[in-house]
Parts: C-alpha cells; structure tokens; sequence
C-alpha cells in the first residue's frame, strides 16, 4: 500500500464533482475522516457518506447510522460492494448530484473501508478509461478517468486519507500490523474494544472462550502452532497480527451500534 499525504488526497478531491467517503459500516464513526470533509468543503465538492460492508451489520444499524448522518446534513447510503449489493442505488444517488452531466467521481476513505471494491463494482465490465488526470504526478503513476456510465466518470485512485488517532484509531484505519514494533499492544486493545460489543466474537472466530486479550492471543498460538524454537513458549506476537489482520478480513464477528445520543 503506498503512503497517501493530504496532498495527494487534494489532488483527487480538487479533480472530482462529488466526493464519496467511504466508512466501514461496524465503525462508521472511527473511519470518518472530518479533515477530509472539511478539504471538500473548503474546495467547494460536494460529499456523500457511503457505508460499505453493510452485510456485516443488522440492516436496522445500517439505518440509524443512515438517519445520524443525514441529519448532520450529508447524504448518504449503505451498500455492500463486495456483493454488489447497493450499487444500482449508488448510481442513481450520484446522479441526484449531477449540476450537468458529466460529472466526475472521487472515491476516498481509509485503507481497508472498500474503496478500490467501489470502483470496481461501478467500474463493471464495460468500462473504458478515457484520459489521465492532469497534476496527479507522485499518487500513482498514470491515474485514469472512467467512464462508468454514459454520464458518469470515476477518478480510478482511491483517495487514502492518511491514518492519523490514537494506537485503536490507527489499527481500525488500517494500519498494517507488519508495520509495528510490537503488535502486542494494539492487539489487546482492540480485542478489549471487540469485546466490548461482543463478549462472544473470540468464541465465535477461534473456538476461544477466554475474555483476556493476553490469553486469547496466547491460545491463537498455541492452536496454530506458533512457538519460539528455543524455549516453546506461544509467539503472540504472530497471533497479535493475525487479530489485526482477521478483524480487516471481518472474520471476528462485530460492530459498533450507534450511542443512543446519536440516534435520537
């Protein structure tokens, strides 16, 4: 995954018509990126939240998180794109914001939300790219505008906003555990936030009944076999990463509900 900067995210954003920002529907609030809507505004896009992964929570979920937002003034719509579930609607959604067509689409999010899945989905198999993006040298090499439809065009780069927060935002945004020192640390404390929402998610991914991070993480290695070859004590360090890893992968069942305050 290269490295995104703001920089580069405004050479995406100043090229587009509509903006999406892409939020992983079980932490819709923690893949947010003000700093993104803020650049939007500031550069006179228009924005829309799409919450991807919306198979992975209850549609009532879905549909609060939906009203939160929409009430704050953003439109927005859930889908699944890895099932091309939504896309229809995300078509016509886009189209609801086209001042004169064509109008050019901007995908933007953290790593690991579903962006490059987005553009796929919309891209379909009768795609064409058209022409390269001008000023876009040092995001990727040769950036392409899309015709996705006959008035829709989408900017073919996903726009990574830059992970920023805390050590649980960082991890949640997508920071790839091969890239810390000690994978330990992070892994417990998301394990603490998954079960806060899930006291069963550790039972139901791993057979692993243990309400302790260091415990759980300790019988991971021991199932897989992941040991130090002198002394045979469990590698948790193997079985921190693989956490991380499988919470992306959403193979540790979770989400975040909306706070009561949000929904009222």
């Amino acid at each position: 995954m290269q490295l995104a900067t703001w920089r580069m995210l405004a050479r995406i954003v100043r090229r587009a018509d509509l903006v999406l920002e892409v939020l992983d529907a079980r932490e819709p609030l923690r893949t947010r990126s003000r700093r993104l809507e803020r650049m939007a505004e500031a550069l006179g896009k228009n924005l829309m939240l799409i919450i991807n992964k919306s198979d992975l929570i209850p549609r009532e979920v879905a549909e609060k998180w939906k009203r939160i937002f929409e009430d704050e003034g953003f439109p927005t719509l859930y889908m699944a794109a890895r099932s091309h579930l939504g896309t229809g609607m995300l078509r016509s959604a886009i189209r609801k914001h086209m001042e004169e067509p064509p109008i050019i689409v901007a995908v933007t999010g953290y790593p690991k939300v579903g962006k490059s899945t987005i553009i796929n989905a919309l891209k379909g198999r009768h795609s064409a790219s058209t022409s390269p993006i001008p000023g876009s040298h040092g995001y990727t090499r040769h950036p392409q505008l899309y015709r996705v439809d006959e008035d829709i065009y989408m900017i073919d780069s996903p726009g990574t906003i830059p992970i920023e927060g805390g050590l649980l935002e960082r991890i949640i945004r997508g920071t790839s555990p091969e890239t810390l020192e000690d994978p330990v640390p992070a892994a417990a404390m998301l394990i603490r936030h998954v079960l806060r929402f899930n006291p069963a998610a550790f039972r139901q991914a791993y057979s692993i009944s243990s309400l302790d991070p260091y415990r759980i993480m300790e019988q991971l290695a021991l199932r897989r076999g992941w040991r130090y070859k002198k002394t045979g004590e469990p590698l948790i360090e193997e079985a921190a990463r693989t956490i991380i890893r499988d919470y992306h992968k959403a193979k540790i069942p979770f989400y975040e509900p909306p706070a009561p305050s949000l929904t009222r």
